[in-house]
């Protein structure tokens, strides 16, 4: 596979003589947040987390994102919480985008760096901690684990981006290819991470129509995304939600893969 890179926003502030870049997006059925508007002014703070800033990107909301929330984490060096999660009921997945930060779980340290997947049960005792020189950033997905009589709660574990086999698309001639962290067939999982590469032209050449949310968190290159009816470019540090049965479809430009983490809600019945 092509060389892997990571992108995420670095805050910061627009000088008064830039334009607005009028990218942002909110509707019934997605919602678009570019790169461009993950400033300082929207960042927040969380109880326990010390030399720390977050950007929430979605979060349980009439109208909005109903499975899931998801923080674009950035921590200073020293940083971090030996307190980070105030719900037993929450599961979480950590994705590593810049730079390291030491994950303990069960008195079990793990150094993760750019690339780093974590899976964390609910009702898990666990800490993170920036003991590097530098700033870590990395994407929080959490949610309420839909318990299941029968059905073992998933154990914790940790991976890596490049240890991974992507899966390819049939009859995509490997321009299209999904690298599952998880087992597909392994219905202890309510949740899915999974990151979606598009080599330089592949498409998906259809509408998908579906019942899972998505959360779609770009990390790498740049394409034209279609949401529901309308066609959006997109870029690495973008983040899209996309409601229930929003259709979608794509196709990569530039010179390099575009890539992308892929949240969804999975192996549920439905409310009713």
């Amino acid at each position: 596979m092509s060389h892997r890179t990571y992108t995420a926003s670095t805050g910061g502030h627009p000088a008064q003589t830039e334009l607005m870049p009028n990218r942002s997006i909110f509707t019934e059925a997605y919602a678009f947040i570019p790169r461009t508007v993950q400033r300082d002014i929207v960042t927040s703070r969380l109880p326990h987390w010390r030399d720390t800033r977050v950007w929430t990107l979605a979060r349980p909301l009439s109208g909005f994102a109903e499975s899931f929330s998801q923080y674009l984490m950035e921590v200073g060096p020293g940083g971090g919480s030996n307190q980070p999660e105030p719900s037993l009921e929450a599961e979480a997945i950590l994705f590593i985008v810049e730079g390291e930060i030491t994950i303990t779980m069960d008195g079990e340290a793990n150094k993760m760096t750019p690339g780093g997947y974590a899976f964390i049960p609910p009702a898990t005792i666990w800490s993170a901690i920036n003991t590097s020189e530098d700033v870590c950033r990395f994407y929080w997905i959490r949610k309420a684990y839909e318990e299941v009589e029968g059905i073992d709660v998933p154990q914790a574990f940790f991976t890596h981006d490049k240890d991974v086999e992507p899966t390819h698309m049939p009859d995509t001639n490997g321009v299209w290819a999904t690298s599952r962290f998880v087992d597909p067939d392994d219905v202890r999982h309510d949740m899915h991470l999974n990151i979606v590469t598009f080599q330089p032209g592949g498409v998906i050449p259809f509408e998908e129509t579906h019942v899972m949310e998505h959360g779609i968190t770009v990390i790498q290159g740049k394409a034209v995304y279609k949401l529901n009816q309308d066609w959006i470019e997109v870029e690495a540090g973008d983040f899209m939600w996309l409601r229930a049965f929003c259709p979608q479809a794509c196709y990569a430009a530039g010179p390099e893969p575009f890539r992308y983490l892929l949240y969804k809600d999975v192996n549920r019945h439905m409310a009713l």
